[in-house]
Formats: structure tokens, sequence, C-alpha cells
């Protein structure tokens, strides 16, 4: 059974998502301790959070911050604030998804499995697994980790998927309509915004692993995997 945390301080919010989501089999457990949540996160080792960003004491930034620090399961804002630098904020701190509320209980659920399949892949279990070997870069999409000439880092599914595709259509460029279709539901609106984020998350990750300016934006089009030294057939 899939484990969800719920941080979210409103009572009646947390209480009326665990009704919801437990109706559909999944174990959901209800942070009381605002002051601990990490130490409840590590305790109950959940597959997905459920975050809100005004909490008390510290903010959800700062908790997912922390999460990130050993853990990539996701982690989807619920929040009340609707303005686009709440919602860079939240993907910059380490966050996957960003529900405005008021909210819809269906759309809630229907993102916790959207996340939960593309960070655990339950539809595409494999045998053996994959490594993308790429112009001197080694991903492993199913550990989400990059690697770089012996140096290595750890992704998100969603900075996973990104450098997947990237791998995947090189020396190609792939467009921003492929990226934002791969990462996101098609019936979910994306600002134009939330994907530029999530590149310069990439870039920062490449960076990390010494591989500078690996990611080059091609104008009018999209990305291109550019890595220094390799030529481009």
């Amino acid at each position: 059974m899939q484990k969800i945390m719920i941080i979210e301080d409103d009572a009646k919010i947390a209480s009326l998502l665990q009704t919801h989501i437990e109706k559909y089999g999944y174990d959901v457990y209800r942070v009381n301790d605002f002051e601990h949540v990490a130490d409840e996160f590590h305790h109950y080792k959940p597959d997905l959070v459920l975050l809100d960003i005004n909490l008390p004491s510290f903010d959800g930034f700062y908790w997912c911050r922390q999460i990130r620090k050993d853990s990539i399961c996701p982690v989807l804002f619920l929040s009340a604030r609707d303005g686009e630098m709440d919602q860079v904020m939240a993907l910059e701190n380490g966050g996957d998804d960003y529900i405005t509320k008021p909210f819809y209980y269906e759309v809630v659920l229907a993102k916790i499995r959207s996340h939960l399949r593309r960070a655990y892949g339950e539809y595409a279990a494999k045998a053996e697994e994959r490594i993308l070997h790429t112009a001197g870069i080694i991903l492993y999409p199913e550990r989400m980790e990059l690697a770089y000439e012996e140096t290595m880092t750890v992704l998100t599914a969603k900075e996973a998927s990104i450098i997947e595709m990237l791998m995947e259509r090189y020396p190609r460029v792939a467009s921003r309509e492929a990226l934002l279709e791969k990462l996101w539901d098609s019936q979910t609106y994306v600002d134009e915004n939330t994907l530029n984020v999530n590149i310069a998350r990439v870039r920062k990750k490449f960076q990390e692993i010494g591989a500078m300016e690996a990611v080059e934006t091609v104008r009018g089009a999209g990305y291109r995997l550019n890595v220094p030294g390799e030529e481009k057939r």
C-alpha cells in the first residue's frame, strides 16, 4: 500500500483530504507536530507528500528543502496563494507540482496517481535497470541519478524526465511542447514559466557534476543537450 503524508495545519482540509484519499486504498498520515516535520517524514517514509506553504514556525518551502536532502519522493504543494512567484519558489525549493486552493479532491487524487506512476514506474516495471549513455553523460532513470566524469548527483522525478528526453533526442532538439507533454497531464494547464524553472534546475544539476553549459536553448524551438568536446552527429 502506497503511503501519502499530509502536511497541512488546517485541520478541516487535512481531515477531508485524508478521508477522500483513503477511499482509494492509500495509507495516509497527517502531521500534527509542525515543529518536527522532518522527523515525522523520516519515521513514516511516505511515497508522496502533500505540503501546505503557510505552516507554523517554518513554511512549506523550508520543509521541502529538508525533505530533498535525502529523499526524491514527489512533493505536491497545496496553497491558497496563487501568485506566480509562489509557484516558482515551490518548484525551485524542490516541489514537483503546485495545487491552488480551493481545489477539487478528484483533481488532487488524479495528480497523486500521476506523480506516483511517474516516480515509481508501476506501469513499466523492468527486469533490468535502464541506463542511458549519451555524450559522456550517464543517466540512471530508476535511481534518478546523473553522472559525468565519475561525479554523480541525485535528481527529482521531473529533472530525470527532462534529462531523459534530452538524451533520447540528442543531437536533435527537444521541443518545449514535447517536454510539457511528457512532464504534465495534457488536460492540466501549465504556465510557460514552470518549464523554464525546471530547465534551470536541470542546468544546475549538470553544473554540479561538471558538465557546464550542457543544456542549450534553441530559440523558438526548445532545448538540446550540448556537452563540450562531443561532436554533434
